[in-house]
């Protein structure tokens, strides 16, 4: 990670540090018959606290194994698990979910700070443009999540299953010390885009202080996309890894928020380092 990143990381007031989202499964690995329990979770870089259920939010929530199946009442809001899945094979599965939008207002100071924390140069380049006028940040978000519990039938991965921001996997990931990805918006390669990928121990994954605190340590890898929406990562390490995205346009209902944005997560395991 760039060393002005790192500091700025350091520098940011809490209520501009980005709040990344992922899905938490119990296990990364499972064979068919045993049961995966899926939660969510949302904190700063690869460290936060259990998200529950929320039912009003909820715009797709589904699981693509041997077939593709709608765990959306598999919870009530406030549950803090998700979703309790059982894999019919050892293919492996994706985990994907939708959010609808909510709204947030920050100073003009913290928003953009926020925006040069995430890569979000366009949007700043505006907000510096309009100076003094441009004011406080409105911005609606909507999340894009996936997690994949690995298995041999790696295309349930590297296949896209549609959100509005996706990161795609071109290969298996949980192989080699590379890895590239293409990021899509609205089924379109998005140019120029900002990823970052974090790495805890697999240890970590379980523990019941996981949530304690906030994250400290900057993404392992972080790399831009090309004109094809492609990128390449160095995932030194086994671990669970997180790799995430946020895409930032003007709003379309101005008498909403001034910005409109989602943001992407992909969670997996690798569980050997790559040689």
């Amino acid at each position: 990670m760039r060393i002005a990143s790192w500091i700025l990381l350091l520098l940011v007031p809490a209520s501009a540090e980005a709040h990344e989202f992922w899905l938490s499964p119990s296990s990364y690995a499972t064979t068919a018959g045993v049961a995966v329990t899926i939660s969510a979770r949302v904190g700063t870089g690869f460290r936060g606290e259990t998200k529950p259920y929320a039912a009003p939010r909820l715009v797709r929530f589904t699981m693509s194994a041997a077939k593709v199946v709608d765990l959306s009442p598999a919870a009530q809001t406030g549950d803090d698990v998700w979703a309790r899945v059982v894999l019919a094979d050892g293919g492996g599965a994706l985990i994907a979910y939708q959010s609808n939008e909510a709204e947030i207002e920050l100073p003009a100071a913290e928003f953009d700070a926020y925006l040069r924390l995430e890569g979000l140069d366009e949007p700043l380049a505006a907000r510096t443009r309009q100076g003094a006028s441009a004011g406080p940040g409105r911005e609606r978000y909507a999340r894009c999540a996936k997690t994949w519990i690995g298995g041999t039938s790696v295309e349930r991965l590297t296949d896209p299953v549609g959100l509005p921001l996706e990161i795609v996997p071109l290969a298996d990931p949980t192989r080699g010390r590379e890895a590239r990805f293409r990021v899509v918006d609205h089924g379109r390669p998005l140019a120029n885009a900002l990823v970052r990928a974090w790495r805890r121990p697999l240890a970590d994954h379980a523990s019941p202080q996981q949530g304690a605190g906030r994250d400290s340590v900057p993404p392992a890898s972080e790399s831009r996309t090309g004109a094809d929406g492609t990128c390449t990562l160095v995932l030194a390490g086994a671990g669970e890894w997180m790799v995430n995205v946020v895409h930032m346009v003007p709003s379309d209902d101005r008498r909403l928020s001034d910005w409109q944005s989602l943001w992407a997560s992909l969670t997996f395991a690798r569980l050997e380092a790559p040689r």
